[in-house]
């Protein structure tokens, strides 16, 4: 190593024993050698990308191919820049001692070729995560580092054989993985990717084929598996690719999008559409929570989103009488068969709003060819039938543009519609759907919305494409015009003039950027791969939504059937193969890594009083700090007491709506602390979040969301011990 080069080890007084040269030396070389690289790669980077802007947009597929070559290059430089010498998690050593490898957040190699960094997510890296004393995976020794502000603060060996005892092992007490446990938590999900545990690394590379359930109790590393298996199958899968549709990514709230916000980029990957539920549907934000249970189930149901076929059919039959039709030279007769011709052109899955355009063009067609006089030409005949305002008239009648919102809001004030599109409704539930304000939009109408915008496709859509291909039509005729007046003058240049005429040159002079064209839904779909978190909660109806965007069915979905709110009777094979998930495979998480022991025993008792069967997953850790028990008086004082004693690390009061967040005290409903995690948890008037299974769950998850301490503060004294303060 270069005595000018600072070292990439800054170990406190405490460790020193792991400063031996012996111990880091190679590791200070390849460090040292990781850092040159990623100097020039970094410089390679910004010049190629300042290239690549320079060049000219283009249109079509060269306009496209450009768009993503900035945006890789841009990614890569983001992450590249991101993070620094922190890139590199630790090394592994062979058995036979013969192959030392670093592996990375990404892939690196050197001007010469040489591997300097194995991207996490190649096989070749498996046994990095994978490799236990039970199976070795080929290794004899494994290093993780543990990084502060880009200088490495500690190191961690565990040693598979004895040969790697010798010369290169600095053991300890405890793994690399036990120990970062009690770490302080922050506002965002700190970096856990150096530390996957054989039993998750084996879920986050499994196939993407079909369904994969991954199930675990609260603090398993559910969240860990999702947000890393969606970086991984995006490395690894073809079939899951960018270009194949991406990776579409559900949590429950956003809340918890935000805690979660860094780790994919972390991980390299920036292209993953993240989102609630609620965010797939543009009326999802205002929705309300909708207040009778009765209503809630009746539109949960998966059968209710099938009331928006024969919804929609009612606004598709064709004319059963006969019209004239007067174009600028004779009158052409249009009947019943004719109409019916026509609606029959409707290409199979194509959105109600579009298809006007192609019974359209269909009659528009029928109509030429009845009127069979060939000195006209069809230009003259179209334009002369888009102008006869009866045909026009009669077409919207018998296929009107409809609106999503309309349709649904329709269901719930008119009963004898509602009646005829879901005749499996009794009087009573068609009365019990019914409301003043059609469009006084809940979360339980978010599902039906949903299939009407996908069976109704975009009103605007047919209209925007005609207004564009008339407005390149008539750019077009400019172009000809000015090229015809250029031809005719003539300068001798007999190789511009045949440039003139080519018909890619003058398609070329088009303005095409100029048009107005849709900004894309991006939560549309359809999507190579959909994860879903705090998938127990998704209704019937919900789960529609999700398998509309990935017909592949290829889903990773993680859940806890013990933190239903609502209950989960059945299996998650049941659950899954009636909405349509018939192909799915379970994994089970049954390590809790969060949640110290103490905190864990009082939980399972909450939980188990509602659940007896609850699969609670078991404590890897003990934290030596009991549940402590007081009053909601001595909020404050337990606060500012933590606060003052820790520097860092965050804390939430769940279940005190009135309390104001500080920097870093959160306040949250229990519902809204789901899939979070924090250093203390003050827990307000548990026994006040309600009754029966939904109070239990929202019990259970407050209390397991606390990493080192939880606090139990109630209104009024009880037999409990006094807060020791």
């Amino acid at each position: 190593m270069n005595p000018m080069t600072p070292s990439a080890f800054q170990l406190p007084e405490r460790l020193s024993a792991k400063s031996d040269p012996k111990l880091i030396a190679d590791d200070e070389r390849h460090l040292a050698a990781i850092a040159a690289s990623l100097e020039q790669s970094i410089a390679d980077l910004t010049g190629r990308l300042e290239a690549v802007r320079k060049m000219p947009g283009g249109q079509g597929q060269a306009a496209m191919d450009r768009d993503q070559e900035i945006h890789r290059l841009s990614g890569r430089l983001r992450a590249l820049r991101r993070f620094g010498l922190d890139l590199c998690l630790g090394r592994t050593v062979s058995a036979d001692g013969s192959e030392t490898v670093y592996i990375g957040r990404l892939g690196l190699t050197d001007d010469e070729g040489r591997r300097l960094l194995l991207d996490w997510r190649s096989p070749a890296a498996e046994p990095f995560f994978g490799a236990t004393h039970g199976d070795s995976m080929g290794l004899a020794s494994r290093r993780r580092y543990r990084w502060t502000r880009g200088r490495i603060s500690d190191y961690w060996e565990e040693v598979f054989t004895p040969e790697g005892l010798e010369g290169h092992a600095a053991l300890d007490d405890q793994s690399a993985f036990i120990a970062s446990l009690g770490s302080n938590r922050s506002e965002r999900m700190r970096d856990v990717l150096g530390t996957i545990q054989a039993d998750q690394d084996a879920i986050i590379r499994a196939g993407s084929r079909g369904t994969l359930v991954v199930d675990g109790g609260p603090g398993t590393g559910k969240t860990v598996v999702a947000l890393h298996r969606a970086a991984y199958l995006l490395y690894s899968d073809p079939r899951v690719g960018h270009h194949r549709g991406g990776v579409l990514f559900i949590g429950p709230h956003q809340p918890y999008l935000n805690y979660v916000a860094d780790v994919l980029p972390s991980l390299g990957e920036e292209g993953v559409q993240t989102c609630t539920l609620r965010e797939l549907i543009a009326e999802g934000a205002e929705a309300a929570i909708e207040p009778d249970p009765v209503v809630v189930r009746l539109k949960s149901a998966a059968g209710m989103v099938q009331a928006i076929e024969p919804a929609v059919r009612l606004y598709e039959r064709p004319p059963t009488e006969g019209m004239d039709v007067e174009t600028h030279w004779s009158e052409v007769s249009l009947d019943p068969g004719d109409w019916a011709a026509a609606f029959e052109a409707v290409e199979l899955g194509t959105p109600h709003n579009e298809a006007r355009a192609q019974i359209w063009d269909e009659l528009v067609a029928i109509l030429i060819d009845k009127h069979g006089d060939e000195d006209v030409s069809e230009d003259l005949l179209r334009r002369s039938l888009a102008q006869n305002r009866e045909l026009v008239k009669a077409l919207y009648r018998a296929w009107p543009m409809i609106e999503a919102a309309d349709l649904v809001g329709d269901l719930w004030t008119v009963p004898a519609y509602l009646r005829m599109c879901a005749p499996w409704l009794d009087e009573d539930e068609v009365a019990r759907l019914q409301r003043d304000e059609p469009q006084a939009w809940t979360v339980s109408d978010l599902p039906l919305l949903d299939a009407a915008r996908q069976r109704l496709g975009d009103p605007e859509a047919s209209r925007n494409a005609r207004r564009r291909e008339a407005a390149i039509a008539s750019e077009r005729e400019v172009i000809d015009k000015v090229v015809e007046d250029i031809l005719e003058a003539g300068d001798g240049n007999v190789e511009g003039m045949i440039l003139l005429k080519g018909a890619d040159l003058q398609d070329a002079l088009v303005h095409y950027e100029d048009l107005e064209t849709a900004e894309p839904d991006l939560l549309a779909g359809p999507f190579a791969h959909v994860v879903v978190d705090e998938a127990q909660e998704l209704t019937d109806a919900q789960w529609q939504m999700l398998v509309r965007r990935c017909p592949s069915r290829s889903f990773t979905i993680v859940g806890d059937r013990a933190q239903a709110r609502h209950g989960f009777t059945e299996s998650w094979r049941e659950r899954l193969a009636r909405v349509g998930l018939e192909r799915n495979e379970l994994a089970s998480l049954n390590i809790n890594y969060r949640t110290p022991e103490e905190v864990m025993a009082e939980a399972e008792q909450v939980i188990k009083a509602a659940l007896p069967d609850a699969n609670v997953p078991t404590s890897v850790r003990r934290s030596g700090v009991p549940v402590e028990h007081g009053s909601t008086s001595d909020l404050d004082s337990i606060l500012d007491a933590w606060l003052a004693e820790h520097s860092e690390g965050t804390a939430c009061v769940i279940g005190a709506p009135a309390f104001e967040e500080t920097p870093r005290v959160r306040s949250l409903s229990p519902e809204l602390s789901k899939g979070l995690e924090f250093d203390l948890v003050v827990l307000i008037d548990p026994e006040s979040f309600g009754g029966g299974i939904t109070g239990a769950v929202d019990r259970y998850v407050a209390m397991t969301r606390a990493t080192q301490r939880l606090v139990v503060l109630t209104s009024e004294r009880s037999d409990q011990p006094a807060l020791e303060m």
